[in-house]
């Protein structure tokens, strides 16, 4: 069963409902250039705090330095990292070493033939690769509501052995076909479920999740 997580997690009423709704993961935007539901460090650790610890509390940021990374993932008290950003191999070496329990999801933007190179860098260094659109016009890395290359995004899946993520440009209407196609661990969705003010619609989360796991 395709896993999924909801992102851009403002609330703990918008937090719970979605674990009501069946996500197994939740996203905050922490530190995330161009989100377009930013919470800081402070109100997310009190969302995290009351949640369980079976469900993964992960930290979505553009930050790409290893004392960065780890002071925000601190202060939320979040389980996982999600590196949106550049970060370096090195970089992501430094934070397994320092910080051996915390999750590290690796971004790959989806925009080219590069990407499959991309992603096999990263495949022996991460928990997960999460594969991602990015808007060239802004530079918003995820969150962009855009969809990419799929069949690409198949490729990627079909190449490593890290379990893969995708994301970008989901919705209830399309993540049956994109599961179908591309066959990800986990679908990650974020503006295909969201009202105008950034909360949650919780009836398309519902939606989602259904269809996804189904």
């Amino acid at each position: 069963m395709t896993l999924v997580k909801i992102c851009g997690i403002r609330s703990i009423e918008d937090a719970l409902a979605s674990i009501d709704a069946g996500a197994d993961a939740l996203g905050f935007h922490v530190e995330l250039e161009h989100s377009k539901c930013p919470i800081d460090a402070e109100n997310a650790a009190r969302i995290i705090k009351e949640l369980s610890p079976e469900v993964s509390s992960v930290v979505v940021t553009t930050l790409d330095n290893a004392d960065a990374i780890i002071n925000t993932a601190d202060q939320t008290g979040g389980n996982t990292v999600q590196l949106q950003g550049d970060v370096s191999a090195d970089v992501i070496r430094e934070l397994k070493k320092r910080r051996p329990n915390l999750k590290v999801w690796r971004a790959v933007h989806v925009m080219g033939d590069n990407a499959a190179a991309d992603a096999k860098k990263y495949e022996d260094l991460v928990d997960r690769i999460l594969l991602d659109s990015m808007d060239k016009k802004t530079g918003a890395r995820g969150g962009t509501g855009k969809t990419h290359d799929w069949s690409m995004s198949k490729k990627i899946v079909e190449s490593v052995s890290t379990p893969v993520i995708l994301a970008g440009g989901l919705t209830p209407g399309n993540v049956s076909e994109a599961i179908r196609t591309v066959r990800p661990y986990m679908v990650d969705v974020e503006s295909g479920v969201s009202n105008t003010d950034g909360t949650k619609d919780i009836e398309k989360v519902k939606l989602f999740v259904e269809r996804a796991k189904n």
